[in-house]
């Protein structure tokens, strides 16, 4: 049960890591740190599940499985303690606080600690702990060795300090919070904080115990599950606390996609009828909405813009009335008004591919009372909506009518 709990946590890491990937493309120091410690975490997390253990004997160095969960967990705490110092950004203070003066020298330090670390986790595991046979658990397998106590005690010096630095960083942070998201988001993240600390120091001390005083394996054994258990624990309220004050920015970019995808068949026959409206060649729905080059609120704000601009050159293929012979034919509509206008863009468009354009422009579309883009996107999505369900035939009825309109109003 507790193996299916270990693939728990490390698939939830993964997500978060996959889920902030985009952050790398920013020269965002801050998002990157983030970004780098969900990633090494959830690196460090799959070496330790059952598949990726097995999957290391076939290497020939013993135990190496071990020494790569060291080394992806120090990166991850390296990563965690520069997003914490970046996290006060630039200050022009002529006096810093204390408490980011020391966060901020921390995590400079924890370049060149973290690359001592390394090379003397590497060092004392080639030369101090015992690899003579294979071993199912590092800790259990080795408990009561005493270059195993030192080595770990070393790999624990990084989580220590960072757990540490972090609690008091995020438990602060969560008093002064502002928005209530946030604030049990960073408790959440404190609490955890404070958990690692507490996992750190029962590991440090169960190794030394079991040097000075030897226990059973039985013993050792609970003792290392009971810490592995709080440790992944630990990890899902991170993962929980990480992704609380950021629900809302989630529900924002779901709701822009979606208006994306709405409006994407109005747009793409816009664009195509007039190519050079669009800065891009329109390409096909699905490889629209997962561009990644530029991001989806800039997209939809250029799609909102290219439906505009093209709007204005249908005006000159389009007869005078056609938007009153629209309106006229949508009067019993459920949603009349974004279908008045997406008859008439159905019609215009027909209207452009069989003459040419006219030298006096047509009658403009309503106005209508737009706060900002994303109100007017809302709008272009009912409108894309109704406009897919406009048969050929219904345009072609349209533009019928709206030519004896303007012939009786040229009678």
């Amino acid at each position: 049960m507790f193996d299916y709990f270990k693939y728990l946590t490390a698939i939830v890491m993964t997500v978060i890591a996959v889920w902030r990937f985009p952050a790398v493309r920013y020269a965002d120091a801050h998002r990157r740190a983030l970004w780098g410690g969900y990633a090494g975490f959830a690196v460090a997390l799959w070496l330790y599940t059952p598949a990726a253990m097995h999957a290391a004997t076939l290497i020939p160095v013993v135990d190496l499985s071990a020494l790569l969960r060291h080394f992806a967990s120090t990166a991850a705490i390296i990563a965690a303690l520069t997003y914490v110092a970046t996290s006060y950004g630039r200050s022009s203070e002529a006096v810093v606080p204390r408490h980011v003066a020391v966060s901020r020298r921390i995590a400079r330090a924890s370049y060149t600690a973290g690359a001592i670390g390394v090379t003397l986790l590497t060092v004392l595991f080639f030369t101090v702990v015992d690899r003579s046979t294979p071993s199912q658990n590092f800790l259990i397998d080795h408990a009561g060795q005493w270059g195993v106590a030192v080595y770990m005690t070393v790999f624990y010096f990084f989580p220590l300090i960072t757990t540490a630095v972090c609690g008091y960083q995020w438990t602060r942070a969560a008093r002064q919070a502002e928005g209530r998201s946030m604030r049990i988001g960073l408790r959440l993240m404190g609490i955890s904080m404070w958990m690692g600390l507490t996992h750190t120091l029962a590991r440090v001390a169960i190794l030394w115990t079991a040097v000075i005083s030897p226990l059973s394996r039985s013993t050792v054994q609970l003792l290392v599950d009971a810490t592995a258990v709080w440790m992944n624990l630990l990890f899902l309220i991170v993962a929980v606390g990480a992704s609380i004050p950021t629900t809302r920015a989630a529900v924002a970019r779901w709701r822009i996609w979606r208006t994306l995808y709405q409006i994407y068949p109005l747009w793409f026959d816009l664009v195509k009828a007039f190519p050079g409206t669009s800065l891009y060649p329109p390409g096909r729905r699905l490889a629209e909405l997962t561009r990644i080059r530029v991001p989806i609120d800039v997209r939809l704000d250029r799609w909102t813009q290219d439906i505009a601009d093209a709007s204005e050159k249908l005006r000159y293929y389009t007869p005078r009335d056609l938007m009153f012979a629209a309106e006229d034919t949508t009067a019993s509509h459920p949603d009349p008004e974004p279908a008045a206008e997406a008859y008439w863009f159905k019609a215009a468009l027909l209207s452009a591919d069989t003459r040419p354009a006219n030298p006096r422009a047509s009658t403009p579309l309503r106005e209508k009372p737009f706060v900002d883009s994303q109100s007017e996107a809302v709008w272009l999505a009912r409108v894309s909506t109704a406009y897919s369900r406009v048969t050929e035939g219904e345009t072609q009825d349209l533009l019928l009518r709206s030519a004896g309109l303007e012939s009786e109003a040229v009678q």
